[in-house]
């Protein structure tokens, strides 16, 4: 989703970034529960086409879920394919 690439991956801990040399990662680690209640990390997406970026991510597999959020909500609420919630905020200049 992120245009990252796996940079190192071990039975219990998979690294992204955008190559060995570039950081901030993303490191991802299992644990054995089922998700049940509400993320412990919520990420909020701030892309440079709003439209665009939504239109990619539900090809790639995220669909649109309700997490209670109410009608003032301006920005559209997605899951990836294991449930994990994450937003898309409005169209930001310069992806800032």
């Amino acid at each position: 989703m992120l245009d990252f690439q796996i940079v190192s991956e071990e039975p219990n801990e998979v690294v992204v970034a955008r190559d060995d040399d570039i950081y901030p990662a993303v490191v991802f680690v299992p644990v054995p529960e089922p998700k049940t209640i509400k993320n412990r990390l919520h990420i909020d997406l701030a892309p440079d086409d709003r439209d665009a970026e939504v239109a990619r991510l539900l090809e790639l597999g995220a669909h649109r879920v309700d997490i209670g959020q109410g009608p003032d909500v301006s920005w559209p609420v997605l899951a990836d394919p294991e449930g994990n919630e994450f937003c898309v905020l409005s169209t930001r200049d310069g992806g800032l």
